[in-house]
């Protein structure tokens, strides 16, 4: 029975978003009920699955030998589908307000509402084999969103995106081969895949198809050098910018390397090898540059965009220690990030949309005028941080417990990294929160007549996240310890 449900949440979305532009809605309230509904349910019946939990594996489609597309709930499975199924719902409620005067807004909401679907395929994939199949579909349904407002930087933006994820799904695909060679199995299991036996003299080779499968995942979670579709991809609207950068894309692309690191080749036969001090060395140099270039940019979602760079190479950063508490530190960034980065793009679209202007230095005194807003911006600006109470502190501490413990000595430069990071990122962020809410004496508050808070619909979720910040702050334990479960940390 369970198998009927996981399709239900990956064809539920799917098969009600290409019905948006189809069915006669009267108003497009009817249309924001119907879509809304949808995510809901879709939500309610990951959360029932997840809740009633089950390892079996569910083949849908077989192909050759044992080569199908199959579903299984394990503790990754859970960490991504429960995320995901908990942002969505409030993304399209935040949607319906934002784009109420765009256009083609029919199908914004089909792209967007089969993407979910698809990143749940992504969540609930058993192998690699499944995975790859669905992380394919998500460049093909988020690229029309990217493409979405139809002007020439969204044409050459799209363009960008497609092309390095095409890039990188063919690296990802002679992982895939390889994998299927010399491993027992496709399936994913905790400790890797490959049959040693097989192996023989072919082990610096395969240390090399991993590297450049690792890369091509990390195309779509835009590690250095393949990081600059994702500023680029800012052109979207803000309620893509936001799942791009804080859920869907970009956290796939760190799913799959985690995917692909501990369940199908193994830390066992990766660690202590050079290519563990490559990857490494990728994620550390791309925390730096990341935050490097946020300081310098001056386009709020082009700085939010750098600063998804620096963080997503936080997680990837624990994913390369290739230990239990490296992979528990991930999670933790994996999860702290989403919510914090999401609720910070959701801000700035909210600001962008008000005022009409995108840039840090327009932002002057609109802490006065938009207190939510701005309110939510700054916790999200102190979570980024790591100040302690607050998520960003949570995973920022693990992963720095996980690379001291980790005994690696690149792994301590790691955590200098991580430390100049938080310097950088107050820098950049709480930049504009201090434009908003202490400009200038002579600030001339009359400039901002008719501003204001945008409605319910685009508040309501600030709040939500912004609370869920300080929750995961104030109250992770539980979470901590299931993310320690999933690790393998008993």
């Amino acid at each position: 029975m369970s198998e009927y449900w996981i399709l239900a949440t990956i064809l539920l979305p799917i098969i009600g978003g290409i019905l948006t532009p189809l069915l006669p809605f009267k108003n497009r309230k009817t249309m924001a009920w119907y879509l809304e509904a949808i995510m809901l349910t879709t939500t309610a019946i990951v959360w029932k699955l997840l809740l009633n939990g089950t390892t079996e594996v569910f083949h849908i489609i077989h192909f050759v030998e044992d080569l199908s597309i199959s579903f299984k709930i394990d503790g990754m499975s859970m960490v991504f589908a429960g995320l995901v199924s908990l942002l969505w719902p409030l993304a399209v409620l935040y949607s319906f307000e934002y784009m109420e005067h765009e256009e083609r807004e029919r199908i914004f909401f089909m792209f967007y509402s089969t993407t979910y679907g698809i990143t749940l395929g992504i969540a609930f994939a058993s192998d690699l084999l499944s995975m790859y199949f669905f992380y394919e579909l998500l460049t093909l349904s988020t690229v029309p969103l990217v493409l979405h407002t139809l002007k020439r930087e969204a044409v050459l933006a799209s363009r960008k995106y497609l092309y390095y994820s095409i890039g990188g799904a063919a690296f990802a695909m002679i992982g895939l081969v390889f994998v299927i060679i010399y491993g027992v199995t496709c399936e994913f299991q905790m400790g890797g895949v490959l049959n040693t036996a097989l192996i023989g003299d072919k082990k610096n080779l395969l240390l090399w198809v991993y590297l450049l499968a690792f890369l091509g995942f990390g195309v779509k979670a835009a590690i250095w050098p393949m990081s600059s579709w994702l500023p680029d991809a800012g052109v979207a609207p803000t309620p893509v910018t936001a799942l791009l950068h804080a859920v869907a894309v970009v956290k796939a692309g760190v799913f799959a390397m985690i995917r692909l690191t501990y369940y199908s080749f193994g830390t066992s036969f990766l660690q202590g090898t050079w290519v563990q001090n490559v990857v490494m060395g990728f994620a550390m140099f791309t925390i730096l540059y990341g935050c490097s270039m946020a300081l310098k940019e001056t386009h709020i979602k082009r700085r939010l965009a750098w600063s998804t760079v620096s963080n997503l190479s936080y997680v990837i950063f624990g994913i390369s220690m290739m230990t239990p508490l490296g992979l528990m530190g991930a999670l933790c960034h994996l999860v702290c990030h989403a919510v914090m980065k999401i609720n910070a793009f959701f801000c700035a679209g909210a600001f962008m949309q008000q005022t009409g202007k995108s840039h840090i230095y327009e932002m002057d005194g609109l802490g006065k005028k938009m207190p939510v807003v701005f309110g939510c911006f700054t916790i999200s600006a102190l979570g980024l941080m790591g100040v302690p109470g607050l998520a960003g502190f949570i995973s920022k501490w693990n992963l720095a417990n996980a690379a001291v413990e980790s005994m690696h000595v690149q792994a301590y430069f790691g955590v200098i990294c991580l430390l100049a990071s938080a310097l950088l990122t107050a820098l950049y962020m709480m930049n504009a929160v201090v434009r908003a809410f202490f400009p200038k004496r002579d600030f001339d508050y009359s400039s901002l007549s008719g501003v204001t808070d945008p409605g319910w619909k685009m508040c309501l979720p600030l709040l939500v996240f912004s609370a869920s910040i300080v929750a995961l702050g104030l109250f992770s334990g539980l979470l901590v310890e299931f993310f320690r479960d999933v690790a393998g940390i008993y």
